[in-house]
């Protein structure tokens, strides 16, 4: 049963945590009129399923090769992490870039041009990461397949509703979400990437436990704030990336760039700003 309940959760969490990213990218479409681009999104979805599959086939055949899966799968889960921050903030930057386009659109003057390359790998790894971790356990037999899919279910139907509740937010809120939670999931895939890189490397004894570098920031684990399965923890930790008992490298490096990018996105906001009103 409980073997059942973690499959459970961790599919929800998994994939829910993909879903967002598709759900606020399909409003943004929608209200910036590139909705020619909704497409490259869905094409974006359907590849990174398929390579979901493939990556999980293939990384169970390793780990069956050198016999273990922990250090396979941490690996795997700490590079495609990396390069999901570097396509992240790719995408972040050039939305802080182009607020003023933005607001000039809600105002009827300009429209926005939209990578359709852009998108369709924005979504295709995102989807792709998530997917081959939940492929990868159901391979192994460590979670049900029945578990997963009751998990993948809950988490599409939480997702339509989530998306049809915001069929009547405005643009720039719209913009605002997106934005402030693509920020936070940048900062959460760094930390989550360090994460597992260090806890592969205690695993293949690159490193052992008495490392300062695996020192505690601090530990919430055994409260309500336990970030797998926590009442509180688990919502905070799919929403933005809290970690129960992070590393502090972890720590320092996952917020220090949740806050740089917000400071950015602040600074270039005040500049915009700025030359609005000396142009006013």
């Amino acid at each position: 049963m409980e073997n059942f309940i973690q499959g459970l959760v961790t599919a929800f969490r998994e994939g829910l945590e993909a879903l967002l990213i598709i759900i606020i990218l399909l409003k943004f479409l929608e209200k910036t009129n590139n909705e020619d681009l909704k497409k490259n999104l869905w094409y974006g979805l359907y590849a990174g399923l398929g390579a979901s599959f493939i990556f999980g086939a293939v990384l169970k055949a390793i780990s069956d090769g050198i016999g273990g899966m922990g250090a396979t799968a941490k690996l795997w889960e700490s590079a495609a992490s990396l390069v999901a921050v570097i396509f992240i903030i790719t995408f972040i930057i050039w939305m802080i870039n182009h607020g003023t386009q933005i607001k000039q659109h809600i105002e009827g003057k300009a429209n926005l041009n939209l990578s359709p390359k852009g998108i369709f790998w924005l979504v295709a790894f995102m989807v792709a990461r998530e997917g081959a971790e939940i492929v990868l356990f159901q391979f192994a037999g460590k979670y049900s397949l029945l578990s997963v899919l009751i998990g993948l279910i809950l988490s599409i139907s939480l997702a339509v509703a989530l998306y049809y509740s915001l069929l009547k937010v405005q643009l720039q809120t719209i913009f605002n979400i997106t934005l402030a939670y693509l920020i936070l999931q940048a900062g959460f895939l760094l930390g989550y990437s360090i994460h597992e890189g260090l806890s592969a490397a205690k695993e293949l004894s690159l490193l052992t436990s008495e490392n300062p570098i695996f020192i505690k920031a601090f530990n919430l684990s055994e409260t309500i704030f336990n970030h797998k399965e926590g009442i509180l923890g688990m919502p905070l930790y799919v929403s933005i990336g809290w970690y129960s008992k992070p590393e502090w490298i972890q720590f320092l490096l996952q917020y220090g760039l949740t806050a740089f990018l917000f400071a950015y996105w602040i600074r270039q906001s005040k500049k915009e700003e700025t030359i609005t009103a000396k142009i006013a």
